[in-house]
């Protein structure tokens, strides 16, 4: 226990000593930064624990650093600092593949194989940066430990084929379509594939050793609806125009491929909808401007030209007069309800039992003059359908109407008494029965009333 000191200070009491830089570093990370291989060896013999901070504990100073004899001396007493990492989840191995050491990437897979899995919180592998930065020894030696790290995928989507389009080693491309040469179809999160991304980047070498390789889809296109030959023309780079025309590639809107069998649907719900809207915007048109009965086409006396016949009768006059007042009485609550903002608890509250009992109107009144017009559309031969109409209505209104207007005086009733309870209560003293009590607590705290 005297020996668990840590790579960062050996503790508390020896921090001050240990810490000469201006970051604060200890004589073992300054050791393993300057690759000092005795200085390293000294300090361990009093030393044999780790505390990996923020990524730069001297394991990965000495990866960064590239120096293999450190990292060599430090696995011999440590071995599993290999699988340390900071706080963006990036080993030591991610750190010297980036670096392009490569002696230093053997090491590590040496000594832990698994190392070549563990991807950083981008999603990224060693691999994928190894990629990007062009070291091709780099790439091959973490392709021979795991072919299948080349189908992994970062959070955009991208393997590491679509980081070394990127770049300018078509080295790498090509190594990385040996273990399966089915990556270079593999699209990213925006439908791009590596040909798609060699293209954006102008990259005439790397879309050339892509052309050249059996299989690839010369014409596929992203979510942009975009093939690399849009892009390319987009991008105005008349080199990587010739090459890809000269592999057979053409627009987009030349492919003359068949709809997406998804996008076919939602088109086809889309025309459904809009003829269900014409048709129902005409049938309302013509609903408010054909009254049943038709028209007066030929003057005769007491009438006009364009009258309707049933204009004088007695039921489309009730009916009229009804729905009128409904419907300005609803649009008159709605105005009110959307503009009039009430704060005082009391002004609330006649506002709710004001505007509530105009609804309570404007629904007799449209119930009436629903039956009316049963009477004018029927005719006479089936006049009993309109009187079952107006038995049906009636009784349903009435018995609503009639039920709430009871529960309404109810409780006004109820409140008159506890309002008297009150102020008997406040004349007296302290003493008040228990029943009196209960009684008013039971009134304040309703569950349900009608307004």
């Amino acid at each position: 226990m005297e020996r668990q000191l840590s790579f960062i200070g050996g503790g508390d009491r020896k921090k001050s000593k240990e810490s000469p830089g201006k970051r604060g570093d200890s004589q073992i990370h300054l050791a393993a930064r300057a690759g000092n291989l005795s200085r390293v060896r000294e300090i361990l013999q009093n030393c044999d624990g780790n505390d990996a901070k923020d990524g730069f504990d001297p394991f990965h100073i000495a990866a960064k650093q590239g120096h293999l004899e450190v990292l060599k001396e430090l696995l011999h007493g440590f071995p599993n600092l290999v699988m340390t990492t900071d706080l963006s989840c990036t080993t030591a191995l991610h750190t010297a593949a980036t670096q392009g050491y490569v002696d230093v990437v053997n090491l590590l897979l040496e000594t832990d194989s698994n190392l070549v899995k563990i991807a950083r919180n981008n999603g990224k592998t060693a691999l994928h940066s190894a990629a990007r930065m062009g070291h091709l020894e780099v790439v091959r030696s973490l392709l021979g430990k795991d072919p299948s790290t080349g189908l992994r995928t970062d959070k955009k989507g991208q393997t590491a084929l679509h980081m070394a389009v990127k770049g300018q080693n078509e080295e790498i491309v090509l190594e990385l379509l040996k273990p399966d040469p089915s990556v270079m179809s593999l699209e990213d999160n925006k439908g791009n594939t590596a040909l798609h991304i060699a293209t954006k980047k102008g990259r005439t070498q790397n879309v050339r050793c892509l052309l050249s390789v059996e299989g690839i889809t010369v014409n596929a296109t992203n979510k942009a609806g975009e093939t690399p030959l849009d892009i390319a023309e987009k991008l105005d780079i008349p080199e990587i125009v010739s090459i890809l025309k000269g592999a057979g590639a053409v627009n987009s809107k030349d492919l003359g491929k068949p709809p997406n069998p998804a996008k076919q649907l939602k088109q086809t719900v889309s025309d459904i909808k809009h003829d269900v809207e014409s048709q129902l915007q005409q049938t309302r048109q013509t609903a408010i401007f054909t009254v049943p009965g038709q028209y007066v086409e030929d003057k005769e006396k007491g009438t006009s030209l364009g009258q309707a016949h049933i204009a004088k009768n007695p039921a489309f006059l009730v009916f009229f007069v009804f729905d009128s007042l409904a419907l300005f009485i609803s649009l008159a609550v709605v105005v009110v309800q959307t503009s009039v903002v009430v704060i005082e608890q009391k002004a609330k509250k006649q506002l709710v039992f004001v505007i509530n009992k105009l609804m309570w109107l404007a629904c007799l009144f449209i119930s009436i003059s629903f039956v009316s017009l049963t009477y004018v559309v029927v005719g006479q031969k089936s006049r009993w359908l309109a009187i079952y109409a107006t038995v049906i209505g009636g009784s349903i209104m009435l018995t609503t109407i009639g039920s709430m207007c009871y529960c309404v005086i109810l409780h006004r009733m109820e409140e008159s008494r506890f309002r008297s309870i009150r102020r008997e209560s406040r004349s007296r003293s302290y003493s008040m029965s228990m029943v009196s009590e209960q009684e008013i607590l039971d009134s304040e705290y309703k569950r349900m009333y009608a307004l």
